[in-house]
């Protein structure tokens, strides 16, 4: 990579992002920065925060942990829902000033019925963390909760859009993936 890229993953949880992310930090060798990493850390803070301030204070977490490590030259990955387009313009002036290339790779499952086995099967309330939808119907009220909000255009950013559910196999969809970030990351960044 001729420069220092950004690869933010977008996406609803149980979409398979995190599970492409990991494949493609560890194909890449580089950074994954994952915001429930951060998020799980604040469950001390549950009772006495409100949700949106630890959601807002991890997407921090990792927007400071990412530039620390653009300003070495790496390239970073960034796992998170990427729900709000503020949080794309945070990333896109990070960009700009650590003179790196953005990249956005948005998991969408095709097939919905998939994707809640996969939602149901993972049991998201399980764990440290505790706060990623657990079934079908705590996903369908955060997702009321957005208010359409995820739904946005990324404007000249490029982006791929995965159907994790599709009839491919998983190596075929990294691949993929890899041959997109290989081919935007040659390009010079934008200034």
């Amino acid at each position: 990579m001729e420069v220092p890229v950004i690869i933010a993953m977008k996406g609803h949880p149980g979409s398979g992002k995190s599970t492409l992310a990991k494949s493609i930090a560890s194909a890449l060798k580089i950074p994954l920065i994952d915001k429930d990493d951060i998020k799980d850390c604040t469950l001390p803070l549950h009772p006495f925060s409100p949700a949106s301030l630890l959601n807002d204070l991890s997407y921090a977490a990792i927007f400071q942990i990412a530039s620390t490590q653009l300003r070495l030259g790496l390239t970073v990955l960034l796992d998170s829902p990427l729900s709000r387009r503020a949080h794309l313009d945070h990333l896109r002036h990070l960009a700009a000033a650590s003179v790196a290339r953005l990249l956005v790779i948005e998991c969408k499952p095709g097939d919905h019925a998939e994707w809640r086995r996969r939602l149901q099967q993972r049991g998201g309330g399980c764990g440290l963390g505790g706060h990623k939808p657990a079934t079908w119907e705590d996903l369908q009220k955060l997702l009321e909760g957005y208010g359409g909000s995820t739904e946005y255009d990324v404007g000249d950013v490029p982006k791929m859009v995965v159907d994790t559910t599709a009839q491919v196999p998983f190596e075929e969809l990294c691949s993929a993936a890899l041959e997109f970030i290989s081919t935007h990351a040659a390009k010079p960044a934008a200034i």
